[in-house]
């Protein structure tokens, strides 16, 4: 079976060699895979490879993959003049962290634009499209726009920031021209492992709920709040996939610990074939671990942002290998933010921020 499944994954990653459709990327070249680079087009956010319905086993292709998931970010404040100044190197300090897993993820909290006009809510965000340049910089690979700012400057912001991705080629999921495009997938192909991310909010202002949301008819966000639907998204990529991740917007603002909300949701997720479930929104971190075979991380706190204050600074990455849909570990990569910039922590701080971030798991119903 071994050398069957080698045979497969080697004919298949051939054959999209030679169709052009996988490019070598540097880090996959030091570990020996491919990863896609697709572009993103004004019509869809989501880079999407060819998928393929050959059936490798639980296992895909034998081979691990490693993800970096991180929370939310932003570029406001002072945080504005930075990126101005030095997209390329805003980052550099996490970027060793992001750039040595095969496929780092973001919650970009902020409509890419300079026109619009502001949502009715307290708190709106928006910046320039050297925020992809800093994330490019950084190592990130996709960001989910799925959460409560995405639109904070309407459909006018809407189509800038799908235009400013689509021109600086940056995958981008969870917002799309219509929900078809919004609960698309990214895809991508490492050492023959399909993977799969798909990204949805499940915070939403209540006023703003039927304007955000993506339709048939209607460009927005791909919704959490409709579980059917996410669920029904996740169920399909589960069948021509090998490592599925599922990224949220979602929780309770400095709650600690996950909500009945998403603890139902996150069980209707992992029932539907996820393998990884992952999310923000609370500003702080909560806890994470194992729902049977599941790894879900309810919160993974602020990432690149204006407020770093006490708990709100706590940053870091969270560290995954699979290999296929199997689990093979987890870990916690503490950072604090420093002028709004995740700085990773080590020695003696380091294993307390660890230590403090598994004890979080107490109040989650997860396992080890």
């Amino acid at each position: 079976m071994v050398i069957v499944a080698c045979i497969v994954a080697a004919v298949l990653v051939a054959a999209l060699v030679a169709a052009g459709l996988l490019l070598r990327d540097d880090r996959d070249d030091e570990r020996g895979g491919f990863r896609t680079e697709a572009a993103t087009t004004t019509d869809e956010t989501a880079a999407t490879a060819p998928a393929t319905s050959t059936t490798l086993g639980r296992r895909g292709t034998g081979e691990p993959v490693t993800f970096a998931f991180a929370g939310d970010v932003h570029f406001e404040g002072h945080l504005a003049a930075s990126l101005a100044a030095d997209p390329g190197g805003l980052l550099a300090p996490i970027a060793p962290v992001l750039g040595r897993a095969d496929v780092a993820m973001v919650n970009l909290e902020t409509a890419i634009t300079d026109r619009g006009t502001p949502a009715p809510k307290e708190y709106v965000f928006r910046t320039s499209p050297h925020a992809f340049t800093a994330l490019r910089g950084a190592g990130v690979d996709v960001v989910s726009m799925a959460n409560n700012h995405g639109l904070d400057y309407g459909p006018v912001g809407l189509d800038d920031s799908l235009a400013a991705a689509g021109a600086a080629q940056f995958p981008v999921i969870g917002i799309g021209r219509n929900a078809t495009h919004a609960y698309t997938p990214f895809r991508t192909i490492v050492r023959g492992q399909r993977i799969a991310v798909i990204a949805a909010t499940q915070v939403l202002d209540d006023n703003l709920i039927a304007a955000w949301t993506a339709t048939d008819t209607r460009a927005g966000m791909a919704s959490a709040k409709n579980a059917d639907a996410l669920v029904a998204a996740v169920t399909a990529a589960r069948a021509d996939t090998d490592t599925l991740a599922v990224f949220l917007h979602w929780g309770v603002e400095s709650q600690t610990c996950p909500s009945t909300t998403q603890q139902k949701l996150a069980r209707r997720l992992a029932d539907a074939g996820a393998d990884i479930v992952v999310g923000s929104h609370a500003h702080v971190l909560q806890g994470a671990g194992r729902l049977d075979s599941t790894l879900i991380a309810y919160g993974l706190g602020n990432f690149v942002f204006y407020n770093e204050a006490g708990a709100s600074g706590i940053s870091g990455v969270l560290e995954v290998t699979a290999t296929g849909r199997d689990i093979d570990g987890y870990s916690w990569a503490p950072a604090r933010l420093r002028n709004g910039v995740p700085v990773p922590l080590d020695g003696p701080q380091a294993e307390a921020d660890r230590a403090a971030w598994t004890a979080l798991r107490a109040c989650t119903g997860l396992t080890r």
